[in-house]
């Protein structure tokens, strides 16, 4: 595949915008930076450049949401970031996440101790080369430590001027009601898609509350370019605060995804992907 040329590429602009935490405007279409690091997300990718070239290119193609945690690679996802982007330009959020820990190729772990949960944050702050992080994110609940604890950590960061925004990840309804009653949460990250709606509950607090919903696998069971592009069109229309966050190592698959911007739906598309929202 070859790239788009510039004058006829597509916009993640096209799918609207969504506020997060009441001043972090962004485009509806961001980028999840889990798949720039080597396989099995550990270590480095394969080629360093095409993951420099693909970060660029979202920029060019009006992405202003890069969400990537530092258990990518582990760090490796937000050193090309930094390497790539920065000094960042205006209006670019950079979401990261901490909490959980890494022991090799697809192995995942959790810790959502205070101490670690600050050592992460700290970490971040100094491989993305930034002096606050818009939106920190707990990336997991921790069954050891309570989620007060964790969370409470986070608000000391974000106090402290290190964190902006706080946002929560793989959370129950249960847990993101207990989240919201110890911190002010602006963001949702689970895992949803047409095949998997096990978070429709939370979903939908969220949309009650305005609360971005951020949900990663999005294109689930969307493997050829055509129906990617439907399955991202599809979680757009489901709900107005729906943040869908594609990832790729591929600058031509990146612009497939950003080209799902501008793709809407006939009812019968909508229905034969799983129903349209009533």
């Amino acid at each position: 595949m070859t790239s788009t040329p510039a004058s006829a590429a597509p916009s993640a602009a096209a799918a609207g915008t969504l506020t997060i935490g009441g001043d972090l405007k962004v485009h509806r279409l961001g980028f999840g930076a889990m798949r720039i690091t080597g396989p099995g997300v550990w270590g480095p990718p394969p080629d360093r450049a095409a993951a420099v070239r693909v970060l660029r290119r979202a920029l060019e193609l009006g992405v202003n949401l890069i969400d990537t945690a530092d258990s990518y690679g582990p760090h490796v996802s937000e050193e090309i970031i930094a390497e790539a982007l920065h000094p960042y330009p205006p209006g670019l959020v950079i979401a990261t996440k901490g909490g959980l820990t890494r022991s090799g190729p697809g192995n995942w772990g959790r810790d959502g101790r205070p101490a670690h949960l600050r050592a992460a944050c700290e970490g971040s702050l100094r491989r993305l080369r930034l002096a606050r992080i818009d939106l920190y994110q707990l990336h997991a609940v921790d069954p050891n430590v309570p989620l007060t604890e964790s969370l409470g950590e986070l608000a000391r960061l974000q106090s402290e001027g290190k964190i902006r925004h706080i946002g929560v990840s793989n959370v129950s309804a249960a847990e993101f009601a207990s989240a919201r009653r110890t911190v002010t949460v602006v963001s949702v990250q689970n895992r949803y898609n047409v095949a998997d709606r096990g978070s429709e509950d939370v979903l939908k607090e969220c949309e009650a509350a305005e609360i971005a919903f951020i949900p990663w696998f999005p294109l689930g069971a969307g493997r050829d370019a055509a129906n990617a592009q439907h399955v991202l069109a599809w979680l757009l229309a489901r709900s107005p605060v729906m943040l869908p966050i594609p990832g790729t190592s591929s600058v031509a698959h990146l612009e497939e995804n950003v080209a799902a911007a501008a793709v809407r739906l006939s009812v019968q598309q909508k229905d034969a992907l799983g129903g349209a929202r009533q």
